[in-house]
This record gives C-alpha cells, structure tokens and sequence, in this order.
C-alpha cells in the first residue's frame, strides 16, 4: 500500500477546507440575500405610499388654498381631491406597460424605473409654485406630475409583490410577502409624522405656506437609498425558469384578459375594502375631523401617525397568518368585520373627542391592512409565469381606480347629501361586503408552487 506523500495531504486538506468554508458561508449568503429582497421591496413600497401618503394630507390641508384659491373652500377641496384622483386613472397605463416589460424583460429592471418615475415625480411636486405666482399653470403642472406619479405606480405595487413572493419557498410566501407590507405601513407612519414635525417646529403658518414643501423634498432622499438597494439584487429565479424554458408572452396584457378577465376582476375586487379604507384614512377623515370635529390639525396628524403603525402591524399579521390559515381566510374574515364596522363608523367618529376618532382611524387601518396583508400574495398566486406582473398589475390598478381615486371624492358628497356620514357607511359596507365575494370565489393556492403555465 502505497504512502500519500505530504503535497497530496496538502491538497487534500485544502479541499476539505474550502467544502467547509462553502458549507458555513452559504447560511450568511442565504441570509443576505433575503436582507436584499427584503430592503429592496419594503422601501420601493415605502418611497410608493410615503408619496401617495403626504400627497392626500396636502391635498386636504394645503392645494385648496395654494392651487385652487379662487374656487373657495368646499369647491376647491373636491377639486384638490380630484387631482389625487388622476394618479388613479394613469395607474392601469403604468401597469400595461411596466407589465409588458417586467413579464418579457425581467422584474429587476423595472422595479428600478419604478422607484424613479415615483420618487422623483413627487419631489419635482414639492417644487412647483402656488396658483398666485403662476395662475392656472400651476394646478396644470401638478395634474401632469400627479399623472406620472401614477404611472410609476402602476407598476411598482405588482411588481414588488412579484419580486417578493418570486424569491420564496412555496411554504413560506406569507413571510416573504410582508417585506413590502413592511414599507407600506411604514409610510404611513412616516407621512404624517414628518408633516407633524415640520408643522409644530415651524408653525401652521409657515406650514401652509411653504413648509409642506419639505416632505415632498425628502422623496430625493428616499429614491436614492431604494435605487442603491434595488441595483444589488438579483432576478427571480422563477423568472430566469421560465425564460430559460419557454419565450416570454409577445403581448402580456392580450394573454391576460384572453385567458383569466374573470380572475383579474375578481382578484381586482378582493383588494377593494384595503383602498377604501386605507384612502378614507389618509385623506378624507383627517380633513372630516378638522373641519367637522374642530379638532387641531396637528392632532390629527398625530392619531395618524398611530393608525399607520395599527396598519403596519396588521398588514404584516394577517401575511404571516395566511401562510398557516389560508390567504382567503385571513382576507375573508377581514372584510366581512369591514361590513359591520363600516356602519358603526361615522356614529363613533361623530362623538367628537379625539380620542373617539383615534379609536375610529386605528380600527379603520386595521381592517385595512389586515385584507391588504395576504392580498399580496393571494393576487400573484392567481397568474401564471409567463403574464404574472401584468395581471397582477392590474388586477390591483383596477381596484385603485374605485377605491382611491373615485371614494375619496365622492365622500364629502355623500356625507354633505341628506344620506349624511350614515349614508357614507353604507357605501363602504357594501363595497367590503363585494370585495368578500370576490375574495372567496379565488382559488386557494398557498403551499403550492409559482411556476406554472395555464399549459401544464
């Protein structure tokens, strides 16, 4: 038998070495690539409601006076809330065309044309003059920003969810899915929270004027650390599959509504009961207790600030109990609560004291977040590979278009009509209750893997 000379031994302990090394660093690799995912889509979803957040407080407190000045005080805020109606429209363009090149080209790249089209448009916002300076230029200049603002997110909101529940094992979506469930809820305490300090530290005056400037601002600051974030990830891996396997589809949207209209309609209308409610949240109730509850605007700001870390916390809840429970569970259960809470809403809020309307925003988050949470795993589910990002995309812009862009307009209608805030309730109760049907007339996919074609 012959003796291994010393250089052999050598060698062989070298590879032993590395196998070991490999073995221990592959853990660390593991957990910094879902650090990545993780960073990149809860501050895409950050930068997206930050952006929608501050533009609906502005629009209640501030556009009335600094862009429609001459339409007077009711007049000019349905006008006001009408421009943060346009993004809603331009949103299902933003998802047919990001849809078509997230579903040919990869999710990567468009999730950081995303981030841009939002980040920058809302901090050019912040820069625009007040009607007095330049006459009707100016709300002109803000629908235009206010249109490209939608069109980013047109594809953002679907596309992080994507590029989230795309990294994840089948068994552990719910998790993967609260990264961007995180962010969301973040800007919602962000949000207001930043219009609370720079409000208190420099005057309501001042505030009005030109201090609500500086939160648009800070969108600079947010786009910058998302685009560094976004650049250091990698592709899905179900996405490289399927292009490795099969030719990515030549018109995504065509595929879309030719194979599965009724599934986008449906999956659009489970996610009906989180915009309404979110919506009411962040635009008409904080101006409703201002003006109708005689409440201090910076209280307002404030109880926000808390709904938003209500709406966090149950966002995230209700994704990581889908994973154990079902998505249409977790989702199910929360619009129906919606139904009978939409009707108690008003009555409570009309109490008048803040802490009745803390109470009323806090509630309200939390039915919105809890069937938001699992919705973004529930809606991706519901599409194959090859037109995933487009349906998805639109399923929720859809959603938006009724939810946030045509409720929040036509709610100080309603409550200013003889049906009153009661009358209000019963709308969104009927809306929750819709978006409940929808929600279990979905298939229940979870544990099940992402990598599927309608061929298969």
């Amino acid at each position: 038998m012959s003796i291994p000379d010393e250089s052999e031994i050598t060698k062989h302990e070298s590879l032993q070495l590395a196998q070991r090394e490999l073995e221990a660093t592959e853990p660390i690799k593991r957990k910094g690539h879902v650090r990545r995912i993780a960073f990149a889509t809860a501050m895409g979803a950050l930068i997206e409601s930050y952006d929608f957040g501050i533009y609906g407080f502005a629009a209640a407190f501030v556009f009335p006076k600094t862009f429609f000045p001459s339409l007077g005080p009711s007049a000019g805020l349905i006008a006001s809330f009408a421009t943060l109606g346009v993004a809603f429209v331009t949103r299902p363009l933003g998802a047919v065309i990001f849809g078509y090149f997230g579903d040919r080209y990869g999710r990567k790249k468009i999730l950081v044309a995303t981030v841009l089209g939002m980040g920058l448009s809302t901090a050019f916002m912040g820069m625009v003059p007040s009607a007095d300076m330049i006459g009707a230029a100016a709300p002109i200049i803000v629908v235009l920003l206010r249109a490209l603002q939608g069109i980013a997110f047109g594809g953002e909101w679907g596309g992080a969810q994507l590029f989230a529940t795309e990294h994840a094992p089948a068994d552990r979506r719910g998790l993967y899915g609260v990264f961007p469930q995180i962010g969301n809820g973040l800007a919602n305490v962000l949000g207001p929270l930043t219009l609370l300090v720079v409000s208190v530290t420099l005057g309501l005056g001042a505030f009005t004027s030109w201090a609500w400037r500086i939160p648009f601002l800070a969108s600079f600051v947010l786009v910058t650390v998302a685009l560094y974030i976004r650049l250091k990830v990698e592709e899905t891996p179900i996405f490289e599959k399927a292009r490795n396997r099969n030719a990515p589809a030549r018109v995504p949207l065509f595929d879309t509504f030719k194979n599965q209209t009724s599934t986008v309609l449906r999956a659009g209308g489970a996610i009906l009961t989180t915009f309404a409610f979110y919506f009411i949240v962040q635009t008409y109730l904080p101006s409703y207790g201002v003006q109708k509850l005689a409440l201090s605007q910076n209280e307002v700001f404030g109880v926000t600030a808390l709904a938003g870390v209500v709406y966090t916390a149950a966002a995230c809840v209700s994704s990581l109990l889908s994973d154990k429970f079902g998505r249409r569970r977790v989702i199910g259960s929360a619009q129906l609560f919606g139904v009978v809470w939409a009707i108690a809403l008003f009555p409570i809020i009309n109490l008048g004291t803040i802490s009745a309307f803390g109470v009323t925003l806090c509630i309200t988050t939390m039915v919105a977040g809890t069937a938001l949470g699992a919705v973004g795993v529930l809606v991706p589910e519901q599409f194959p590979t090859a037109y995933r990002y487009t349906a998805t995309s639109m399923s929720y812009q859809l959603a938006a278009i009724l939810g946030g862009g045509v409720i929040p307009i036509i709610a100080p209608m309603i409550t200013g009509s003889p049906a009153g805030p009661v009358g209000f309730g019963i709308v969104l109760a009927v809306i929750s209750g819709v978006a409940a049907l929808c929600t279990f007339s979905l298939k229940e996919k979870a544990n099940e893997s992402m990598d599927w074609s309608l061929d298969r």
